[in-house]
């Protein structure tokens, strides 16, 4: 590995762990949890989901909610926000490869955004085991998963936007916009435009599985709903196609690989133009 990736990454770290903004994020979801607990979300139950169980589900509801557009914001800023303000024309003149920095920032960035998350969650699993609740370590390693391949993938997309980007109020309007369509794009237009159009269903699904949000909205529904009913008539296409333990897999592997050819692209054309 690029000594300077790990150089930069360190670097990175320290910069985002004096940030105020860092420790409010990271209190968001240590305080969710807190709350969870304080309003008894594990001594309810829906569809057999009950305990400690009943909270990871709402978890990842939040997750799929804040992670995906608090890691875009956060993300697009960091190589054009270095090139406006100079400090990247500074770190390059050391002996720092573009390569190394580019993926220093990268690692950087999932180390801080995933680790209070994956905290958030280790800590009501261990909270579960001191008050005797039952924890379900094959859902929490499965979410653990899950949580670590959406930070990977809306990260490559972030520090895509970010290379690519002339200036940071351009990398976050684009951010924004990409965010719009993802969000917009979930099952319930797709089943809009089924309709109105009279496409081929397996074609909308299709299209709707590219969506890496609707992939991990439809992967957590695996587990909470295994036959997907909540998603009405798409639910059959897609177990038709795939069984569920292959959709779960399919999950994981999908947001990571969109994520690191996003990360290579970006890499690519920060490494080829003018980035000063």
């Amino acid at each position: 590995m690029d000594k300077s990736i790990i150089e930069i990454t360190i670097l990175d770290v320290r910069q985002n762990l004096r940030s105020r903004w860092f420790w409010v994020y990271s209190l968001l979801f240590g305080g969710f949890v807190a709350i969870m607990f304080a309003m008894g979300i594990t001594e309810s139950q829906i569809i057999g989901f009950v305990g400690l169980s009943r909270l990871m589900v709402t978890f990842m509801q939040v997750s799929m909610v804040i992670l995906p557009i608090y890691v875009l914001i956060s993300t697009v800023r960091s190589v054009v926000g270095d090139r406006e303000s100079n400090v990247m024309e500074y770190i390059l003149s050391l002996p720092v490869s573009f390569t190394g920095y580019f993926w220093g920032k990268f690692i950087g960035r999932f180390i801080v955004i995933y680790v209070p998350v994956f905290i958030a969650l280790l800590g009501a699993a261990i909270w579960g085991t001191i008050t005797n609740i039952d924890v379900p370590w094959n859902l929490f390693t499965y979410y653990s998963f899950l949580l670590g391949a959406m930070v990977f993938c809306f990260l490559g997309i972030g520090m895509f936007i970010s290379a690519i980007a002339r200036s940071q109020d351009m990398a976050v309007s684009s951010a924004f916009i990409i965010w719009l369509i993802l969000v917009a794009f979930l099952d319930l237009l797709l089943m809009g435009i089924m309709l109105k159009m009279r496409m081929n269903p397996e074609i909308v699904i299709g299209v709707g599985m590219i969506n890496p949000l609707q992939v991990f909205r439809t992967a957590v529904l695996a587990l909470f709903d295994p036959k997907l009913t909540v998603m009405g008539p798409a639910s059959y296409y897609i177990l038709d196609i795939v069984t569920r333990n292959v959709f779960i897999v399919f999950a994981i592997a999908y947001p990571v690989l969109l994520g690191a050819l996003l990360g290579i692209l970006g890499n690519r054309h920060f490494n080829k133009n003018d980035i000063i």
